[in-house]
């Protein structure tokens, strides 16, 4: 339904305001009306209004509590009820919430009575809601706002919280709380609860090179120490998100299973397609996509042959400058003969700020010279068994010095982190030039620098990000690393801080990688590589009474055992399994790219036009899966007035 800058996403009729707290209502108690989620410019609105008595029930006040009017009597009499009967949530507060204001009136006048009653509020000011307890005669919702106050309960006659509560997902995170089941606390669509919880638990507060260094030396021993505090904390910060709840409620045996809903936040996966990885890109089958003055030609699908076979040995030297943006896709020959001269006097005069300084000026210069040493230090012991870097004088390890020293005048603010010459060692290996390797690690950079950020909230986030999917993929597993004290995965930190190297052999990080940069077939493919992992030894942590010692040391042990294309295809089948899932939660969609993520400050995240279309019932096990998974309303459960 739409009107003038608003759009109905859902509607509801049979709920009912119980305007007495005695257990039996009279007629003129009970007050009928619908409640509406409603998109409104930039905000979305939950609006309940009364069906007008005399009038076609089909008409919906869509009116503010008329102001002229006074507020109900707040001396409260002392209601009659059966033990077990909630009259201080069950019935309308005494204390009448401030509404917003409504669109349009449609049907029955403010002046109306029941009119009155009819109220609108922002999602972005719930803080939270509260179901009924079992065994009543209906199930009610209760929403409190920021402010304080409760909106008058909502019962639901005719069943549909569960509907309800699925479109509020769309829009927010629900989280029960851990003093009461009943009690769901409401969370905006962002990552805030995740980075107040790891700021309050003080997790990275030594310095970041250390942690990252320790990390990249002994992930083992180092989960133990810097990580012994994050034992529930993915547990209870990512607790909100929709798909990681679990609730066990107890359903009643009628059509109508209410009160009590089942998990909001569950999300039923088709079956995991197979997915077959191509050849490798040859040099014969690159020529055929460059035409004329060296441009190269169908770039997509050029792409798309990379991320389902990557590249032969022989093609990557050229290939790499474009997958990482040192070379334009759209560019000619001579276009991009310039801009290497360009680049390669840009290099050279950064490179000579370092060069300059004498050793009497670097001792005056503790950051320098501070970066000097960690650098020589790390790469001293960067891929030393590669015939590239072997031996005491090796120039590829001049090479990587004075790369990593120029990168810090490149970018000041960063500077250098260890794991940074665990990045650059491949590149350098495949291309074999300086200025190239430089300007092919920056383009790198640009997409991993943010874990090397000092504050690591880049790698909080992907932590939390790779939560969030493992749950939706494979809840017993969390469920099992959660009993296991293991469920913050901080055992994957390594893998996500420098993409993998140092988990698979030499020539398959050099194959994973250049599928990753394809930037197929989404933007965190990364993430699906580190799930599709732990797919893989699922049954072995789960069967073999792993405790979190063995979990760890399990993970550990794995290094230099995958094969990278099992990996990838098994990455790529997790990632088909979830785009095909019609309700895929939207933060799960947007990790995965399928929708931008909401804009800082936005109250509700974006809808796509899918998501507005009819909703349906769930097809058949058996039937086949949809391509898209951006319908996202929830399935029709509650008959033709749902």
């Amino acid at each position: 339904m739409e009107g003038s800058g608003f759009r109905v996403v859902f509607e509801k009729g049979g709920v009912y305001l119980h305007t007495s707290a005695r257990k039996h209502q009279d007629a003129d108690s009970l007050i009928a009306g619908v409640i509406r989620v409603v998109e409104k410019d930039s905000d979305v609105l939950l609006h309940w209004a009364p069906v007008e008595e005399a009038g076609d029930p089909t008409q919906i006040l869509f009116s503010k509590k008329d102001p002229s009017r006074g507020e109900p009597s707040t001396s409260e009499e002392e209601p009659t009820f059966d033990p077990g009967f909630e009259p201080d949530w069950a019935v309308i507060s005494t204390v009448r919430p401030r509404f917003h204001h409504s669109e349009p009136r449609r049907g029955a006048e403010p002046s109306s009575p029941r009119g009155s009653w009819a109220f609108s509020v922002s999602l972005g000011e719930l803080k939270s809601i509260r179901r009924s307890k079992p065994g009543l005669s209906w199930a009610y919702l209760v929403l409190v706002t920021q402010a304080g106050g409760s909106l008058p309960a909502l019962h639901f006659h005719r069943g549909g919280t569960r509907a309800l509560l699925r479109v509020l997902s769309r829009y927010l995170l629900l989280a029960s709380s851990p003093q009461d089941s009943r009690l769901y606390l409401v969370f905006p669509h962002d990552s805030s609860a995740l980075s107040n919880s790891f700021h309050h638990l003080q997790l990275f507060d030594q310095d970041s090179s250390n942690v990252v260094s320790r990390f990249l030396q002994d992930p083992y021993s180092t989960t133990f120490s810097s990580f012994s505090r994050v034992t529930n904390f993915f547990r209870g910060a990512l607790q909100p998100h929709p798909e990681g709840a679990s609730l066990d409620l107890p359903q009643l045996p009628d059509d109508e299973p209410e009160p009590g809903f089942e998990v909001i936040s569950c999300v039923e996966l088709g079956p995991r397609p197979t997915v077959e990885r191509a050849p490798p890109v040859t040099e014969e089958e690159w020529t055929h996509h460059v035409g004329p003055e060296g441009r190269l030609q169908q770039v997509p699908e050029l792409k798309s042959r990379i991320f389902s076979g990557g590249l032969s040995p022989g093609l990557r030297r050229e290939a790499w400058k474009f997958l990482l943006g040192y070379l334009s896709w759209e560019g000619s020959s001579e276009e991009h003969k310039a801009h290497v001269r360009k680049k390669t006097d840009e290099y050279f005069r950064m490179k000579l700020q370092w060069k300059s300084v004498s050793p009497e000026q670097e001792r005056r210069n503790s950051l320098l010279h501070g970066y000097r040493s960690l650098i020589e230090r790390d790469v001293s012991r960067t891929d030393r068994t590669n015939k590239f870097y072997e031996g005491p004088e090796n120039p590829g390890l001049g090479l990587l010095t004075d790369i990593l020293l120029t990168y810090c005048m490149y970018h000041f603010d960063l500077g250098y982190v260890q794991g940074m010459s665990d990045l650059l060692s491949p590149i350098l290996f495949v291309v074999q030039n300086e200025v190239d390797a430089f300007w092919c690690f920056c383009g790198f950079m640009e997409l991993v620098h943010g874990n090397f950020e000092e504050s690591q909230e880049t790698m909080k986030r992907q932590l939390g990000q790779l939560l969030l999917l493992l749950r939706v993929l494979d809840q017993p597993l969390c469920d099992f690393l959660d009993s296991q004290d293991s469920g913050s995965l901080c055992f994957c930190f390594r893998w996500l801080l420098i993409w993998f190297k140092r988990e698979f052999p030499f020539p398959d990080v050099l194959r994973l990688w250049e599928v990753l940069w394809t930037g197929l077939p989404g933007p965190n493919l990364h993430l699906l590589v580190a799930c599709a992992i732990l797919d893989m030894e699922r049954d072995t942590l789960m069967l073999s009474g792993f405790g979190s010692n063995e979990i760890l040391k399990h993970i550990n042990e794995l290094t230099m055992k995958l094969s990278v294309e099992d990996v990838l295809m098994r990455a790529e089948a997790l990632y088909r399994q979830l785009t095909a899932c019609p309700e895929l939660p939207h933060n799960v969609q947007e990790v995965l790219g399928l929708v931008r993520p909401a804009e800082p400050g936005s109250p509700s995240p974006p809808v796509s036009p899918m998501s507005l279309s009819p909703t349906r019932a769930p097809p058949p096990a058996d039937a086949p899966q949809p391509d898209s998974s951006l319908e996202i309303l929830p399935e029709e459960e509650d008959g033709p007035d749902a």
